[in-house]
């Protein structure tokens, strides 16, 4: 079955970004030029993805503004002659059809995904986080891969894992048990440990922001009962479907020279945007030239 749609969670508070997100969500912080959700559409969009279904929560109502064609604006800038920033306006023509619906409570990304069940029914689909670009701009295709994969091999989940640098980092992520190696990039995905201590942990590969399911997740979630946080998390149910089925899980890896930039809180949303302003086409010299001035400079 083809596989075209995609769930992309965005209703976190983002409470770590206050108060820069009090008032917006942090999937529409701006990094580089593009707020953090526009990456993620058009990396869903370039990999096949048809159909978007955002599962939103109290004050985002700016995201389902931010994917509407916007008539007026275009018509004022279209008379006044500004082709330029006609030209940024090109990602709503993308063919890509948007859906919305609400998590009503804060009760976790498993919630979340839980919320998309109606709207999916027995579809698999991809699932991508709202506030993780993967990939210098978006440009990535791990979403078409993992589809690719999962259709190949008849997986039940496919997930997307970075390799860590250090295993002191293992606490903030889910890591991989990773079974038998299916190939280059490929794994069998035996368990996925939320946040273990560096002792506990069975590798250095992370959880990246990009799933692939079967819609049996759902009765997963469905018997899930809070954990960490007092939330429904999704990996729990991830990880009793792979202890009922053994074999039915898939990790791949991030092609070398990619990562996920998580814009979770402000130190990981800093060095995204200075990635992404350093590497635009336009401004990256004069960006790298200033911050070059700044490092040689007094510290403030």
């Amino acid at each position: 079955m083809k596989i075209d749609l995609a769930v992309v969670p965005v209703a976190g508070l983002g409470t770590r970004l206050l108060p820069a997100t009090k008032s917006q969500p942090k999937e529409m912080l701006p990094v580089g030029r593009r707020p953090v959700v526009q990456y993620v559409v058009e990396e869903l969009a370039g990999s096949g993805v048809r159909r978007v279904l955002f599962v939103t929560g109290h004050g985002k109502g700016s995201i389902e503004d931010f994917f509407d064609v916007d008539q007026p604006l275009i018509e004022f800038l279209r008379t006044r002659g500004k082709e330029e920033q006609l030209a940024a306006l090109e990602f709503e023509r993308n063919q890509v059809e948007y859906a919305y619906t609400r998590q009503r409570e804060q009760l976790g990304l498993g919630d979340a995904v839980l919320c998309a069940a109606p709207f999916v029914t027995h579809e698999p689909f991809v699932v991508a986080l709202g506030d993780s670009i993967i990939g210098l701009h978006g440009h990535s295709r791990v979403v078409q891969r993992m589809v690719e994969v999962c259709q190949q091999r008849g997986a039940e989940v496919v997930v997307a894992f970075e390799e860590l640098p250090s295993r002191e980092e293992v606490v903030h992520y889910g890591i991989a048990q990773p079974g038998k190696a299916l190939g280059d990039d490929l794994f069998e995905l035996v368990d996925v440990i939320e946040k273990p201590t560096p002792q506990e942990a069975p590798s250095l590969l992370a959880v990246a922001a990009r799933y692939v399911f079967q819609p049996s997740i759902f009765d997963y979630l469905r018997r899930t009962g809070r954990g960490k946080g007092n939330e429904i998390q999704l990996t729990d149910a991830m990880r009793a479907l792979l202890k009922d089925r053994p074999g039915c899980g898939i990790g791949i890896r991030l092609p070398p020279g990619e990562r996920r930039y998580d814009i979770g809180n402000f130190a990981s949303y800093f060095r995204a945007f200075l990635d992404f302003a350093a590497a635009d086409e336009e401004h990256g010299n004069m960006v790298r030239e200033h911050m070059r001035k700044v490092l040689s400079g007094p510290t403030p």
